[in-house]
């Protein structure tokens, strides 16, 4: 009876050391169990003598076989499921950290984009806020600038009033002492009384007309002091009188030109330094604002192409997850065919039926040598057939084993007994 065809079906296997080892190992199994079913038929025709002399069952190398056969795609089978786990392990774990990870960017890259506009926002404002600064800045300076240069010409203008007002008034003082002593004559010949005349003659005194030609025809006269003298007295005390008042005037009002001045320099110094602050500031803030903004768009370029790159990936790992439980299921469906197979193929072998089939089936003691040989020659063709039919579709590391077992059959050896050694300790 013939054992249930191994093997795993064609299927997509990536380059992973898992799948290739094991379809491999699948593959070789088949064309191991299939050739030695065949050479142990082969042999058992064969080798009637040294199953004669050494009383034993030649199908039993075969169930040995086959039972080795057994446990090593049992032990097979547990490596492979300990590195699957793993596998699935790393999907679950690997999976997880990467969908945490895209989850995490599809946050950030949102918030990236609102924190540069944000930033770009302020920046713009900060920059407004800078010129706007300097501007104000420079007019404060300006100012102060225009506003010294006119107290420095009120202040000329009014130490020269005062110069005037002082030699004024000091003239009609002594003009008065005069004419009350009454030395009249000899203060006209004075310079004091040529400033007098000076100052009546040009009009640089606001008075009455009367009093002015009074006062001018005593300042021209050349004799001695004359009844009109004490007229021209009053009208001089009167006028030092206003001159004096004049002078206090534009004193009080120099002495406050000068307060208003000193707290609008006060005032604007304090608001250029308050400016400058803000210049200071703004500048500092502007060059961080600059750097941040570079360093999120640098941020958002890599989160985004981060995000494209674990998405794409995300969906590679899915996928390969998927097909490598695809494939375990099938190799494990595949497996458990091998192992049912090997184990109907020993209960059909170790069975009492098929040793006495076997014994029927060789020829007897009186067969002619030429029913032997005929028989070795037909079963060796199957055989030999059989082992080139797969080499053709085998894999290229496979080819070698196949080969062996091609020259085995087809080498004097294997006529002889224990032909098939080499075979068996392949696998």
């Amino acid at each position: 009876q013939a054992p249930r065809q191994l093997g795993c079906t064609p299927r997509y296997i990536e380059a992973t050391t898992l799948n290739q080892s094991a379809c491999q190992a699948m593959a070789m199994r088949r064309s191991l169990a299939l050739a030695l079913l065949g050479a142990a038929c082969f042999d058992g025709v064969v080798g009637k003598q040294v199953a004669v002399q050494g009383n034993m069952n030649p199908i039993r190398k075969v169930v040995t076989l086959l039972q080795q056969m057994q446990k090593k795609v049992t032990a097979e089978g547990e490596a492979e499921k300990e590195l699957f786990d793993k596998f699935m392990c790393y999907c679950r774990t690997g999976g997880g950290e990467l969908s945490s990870s895209i989850s995490g960017s599809e946050t950030k890259v949102p918030a990236l984009g609102s924190s540069i506009e944000a930033s770009e926002d302020q920046l713009t404002q900060a920059k407004a806020d800078l010129t706007s600064s300097q501007v104000d800045r420079s007019a404060a300076n300006t100012a102060m600038a225009e506003a010294t240069a006119l107290r420095e010409k009120e202040a000329a203008t009014f130490s020269s009033s005062k110069s005037d007002y002082d030699t004024n008034i000091a003239a009609l003082t002594k003009a008065v002492v005069a004419l009350e002593k009454g030395a009249a004559g000899s203060f006209l010949q004075t310079q004091g009384a040529q400033a007098l005349r000076s100052l009546v003659s040009d009009g640089k005194v606001n008075m009455l007309d009367a009093d002015r030609q009074d006062l001018v025809a005593f300042l021209s006269q050349n004799s001695e002091y004359a009844p009109q003298s004490g007229a021209i007295t009053g009208i001089l005390k009167q006028l030092g009188d206003e001159m004096s008042k004049d002078l206090s005037d534009i004193t009080g009002a120099e002495t406050e030109s000068i307060k208003i001045h000193d707290a609008l320099i006060a005032a604007k110094k304090q608001e250029v330094a308050a400016l400058s602050a803000t210049v200071e500031a703004k500048t500092g803030q502007i060059g961080e604002l600059g750097v941040a903004i570079v360093e999120m768009k640098a941020d958002l370029s890599d989160t985004e192409a981060t995000l494209i790159e674990n998405k794409k990936f995300l969906a590679q790992l899915e996928k390969s997850c998927s097909t490598k439980t695809q494939e375990w299921e099938e190799r494990q469906k595949t497996r458990a065919e091998e192992l049912v197979a090997l184990a109907d193929t020993i209960s059909v072998l170790n069975d009492d039926d098929a040793l006495d089939l076997f014994k029927t089936t060789l020829p007897g003691s009186a067969a002619s040598l030429v029913q032997v040989r005929v028989s070795q020659s037909s079963q060796r063709a199957r055989a030999l057939s059989m082992i080139r039919s797969m080499r053709q579709n085998a894999e290229a590391d496979l080819r070698p084993h196949l080969d062996l077992m091609a020259l085995t059959l087809t080498g004097k050896k294997g006529l002889s007994a224990g032909g098939f050694d080499q075979v068996i300790k392949m696998c």
